[in-house]
């Protein structure tokens, strides 16, 4: 092997072989190598990504939709109720189910798509309006409130594992219920 004398650091410097060799055949392997692990270690870790991020938009929606159904049940539980003033303990669910209905067409664009089902079951008789000379009952009623929400899968690789059948639609429906006491006047 040649020496060549370096005069700025006062030490022999040693050649290396303008092509070929170890080193230059080393280095022109490893480029390729890592373009190869790239290509296959990539599509595994954007879809792990993209996996993690639409748990997070269902869980975001899935939120919206059980808020959006408590809030709707407690409208409707207000207006299904006899008026004030009135000695009737008769609830309307038709008037209830229209007044859900408008407020969710303020709630969401897409309300066309949102299937809402009411509907009332009497859980029982309420014995404290009953008193001394006056035997008024009063019967107690829950509002069923149901609402089934299609999520929009955004993205890609994960609507295969979430979406509803047919795979690969982009849509999750969300299912919620809520059972909500109607609120009736006690008269005495």
């Amino acid at each position: 092997m040649a020496f060549k004398w370096s005069s700025a650091l006062s030490r022999p410097l040693r050649r290396t072989p303008a092509s070929g060799g170890a080193a230059g055949r080393s280095l022109k392997k490893s480029g390729g190598q890592v373009t190869v692990e790239l290509l296959l270690v990539l599509p595994v870790f954007m879809g792990m990504l993209f996996f993690i991020m639409e748990l997070g938009n269902l869980a975001y929606q899935t939120i919206l939709v059980h808020h959006c159904a408590y809030e709707l049940a407690r409208i409707g539980s207000l207006v299904a109720g006899p008026p004030g003033g009135s000695s009737s303990t008769t609830s309307n669910v038709g008037m209830a189910e229209m007044k859900m209905r408008s407020v969710l067409g303020k709630m969401f664009q897409n309300a066309g798509q949102i299937q809402l089902m009411v509907s009332s079951e009497i859980t029982g008789k309420d014995p404290q309006p009953a008193s001394g000379s006056t035997p008024h009952t009063h019967m107690n009623e829950d509002l069923m409130v149901t609402l089934i929400f299609p999520a929009k899968l955004v993205f890609p690789f994960s609507s295969y594992w979430f979406s509803d059948p047919p795979k690969g639609s982009g849509i999750k429906h969300i299912t919620v219920k809520v059972r909500m006491p109607i609120e009736k006047p006690v008269f005495q």
